[in-house]
């Protein structure tokens, strides 16, 4: 049973675990069986048209096979076209009551944008939207408060934290609607921020999530203000940034290369350089998914706060503090995280004493709002924040 709705592949009652672009592909090859289907329009469907070698299709096909009980010699369920795609040949029947209809996309709340002052003048946006008790985000690399509800590697994200909760989120210095030209700034300057936003919400006790890079600095605000996070999310966080962890000479490359081409690509209209960033961040994305985040990257920030963010990112280093935080802590990691391995995820986990560790079946850093992955994140932090 090839189940689209629940995103599942199943035999009786036993789900067959897949990766999910091993999924997207026998569902492009049963959706058109009438037909064979071409590698490229597989690469389209599947990889987004981005470029990936012809072993990454060859690979999934064989795990397509491997689940179905076939093989490239009997090719009793899906047919090479020797040179030209494939055709799934198996003998079908729909069975309607299995395909739920795609649940509606949830009304976007409503925002209400301000601003406040950090301890040295700059210029702060914060925005609320939801009802209920607080639920605070520590601000991380690349949103814009007023461009998130629109964008669809954010709407998601503001409109499910939304549901349950008074959901507050801001922009850090130097992107979005704060103040962009604020000088030199560093890790210190970005735990300072948040503790600026919550004086200026009056806020006393609050759950905190820390996504990305915004996961060290909940880090370190949790540690240093116990007294006020009653619990704490971290996704896709780390401890140490990438030129702390980085120990051989390709690391390092890597933590290089990542400067070089902030600093040539950010503010040209060609895309090139930027879609290394959207590979990393979201490599299981759609084509829209990846023009999404160039959009995003380019309304969030300048070519030269881009530079900035990335060395100080580069130098962070929260290890002592992660094992200062005293309250209960969830850490939800994709397993096969690009920018974050999920190595990081772990060691987190290992420093902060009373935390618990869901490891995600994703490539993405960013989870998008269509792959299984997001639901399950959903689910995790509902019922933690239920507690």
């Amino acid at each position: 049973m090839l189940d689209t709705g629940r995103y599942e592949l199943r035999s009786g009652d036993t789900v067959i675990r897949v990766e999910p672009q091993v999924f997207d592909v026998l569902t492009q090859l049963v959706s058109n069986h009438e037909r064979f289907v071409s590698k490229e329009e597989l690469f389209d469907a599947v990889w987004g048209g981005r470029f990936v070698g012809e072993a990454a299709l060859t690979s999934r096909i064989k795990a397509v096979r491997r689940a179905l009980g076939d093989d490239g010699e009997s090719q009793r369920y899906i047919r090479t076209v020797r040179g030209r795609g494939y055709q799934f040949v198996g003998t079908l029947r729909a069975d309607p009551e299995q395909q739920p209809p795609p649940p509606p996309e949830p009304e976007l709340p409503r925002q209400h944008i301000a601003f406040c002052r950090a301890s040295d003048g700059v210029r702060l946006a914060y925005a609320v939207t939801g009802e209920g008790p607080p639920l605070v985000r520590a601000a991380n690399w690349m949103t814009h408060l007023g461009y998130d509800t629109e964008s669809p590697v954010w709407r998601h994200w503001v409109c499910e934290m939304s549901l349950r909760h008074k959901f507050i989120r801001y922009d850090e210095r130097g992107c979005g609607l704060s103040d962009w030209d604020a000088g030199e700034f560093g890790f210190e300057d970005w735990v300072a921020d948040l503790e600026s936003v919550v004086e200026a919400l009056g806020l006393e006790r609050f759950p905190l999530l820390g996504v990305s890079q915004g996961g060290a600095v909940a880090v370190a605000y949790a540690a240093r203000h116990p007294e006020r996070v009653t619990r704490l999310v971290l996704s896709g966080a780390y401890a140490r940034g990438r030129a702390v962890r980085a120990m051989t000479e390709d690391e390092k490359r890597a933590a290089a290369l990542d400067l070089d081409l902030a600093r040539v690509g950010w503010g040209r209209d060609d895309p090139a350089f930027r879609q290394v960033f959207a590979a990393q961040f979201i490599p299981d994305g759609t084509r829209a998914d990846w023009a999404a985040f160039d959009q995003l990257q380019r309304r969030t920030t300048s070519p030269e706060n881009a530079v900035r963010f990335l060395e100080e990112f580069g130098r962070i280093d929260v290890r002592d503090q992660a094992g200062q935080v005293q309250c209960p802590t969830l850490i939800l990691h994709s397993r096969d995280d690009h920018r974050v391995p999920m190595r990081f995820g772990e060691e987190l986990a290992a420093l902060i004493p009373d935390s618990n560790l869901v490891a995600l079946s994703s490539n993405n850093h960013l989870l998008t709002a269509d792959e299984p992955a997001w639901r399950v994140f959903c689910e995790e932090v509902e019922t933690f924040l239920a507690v």
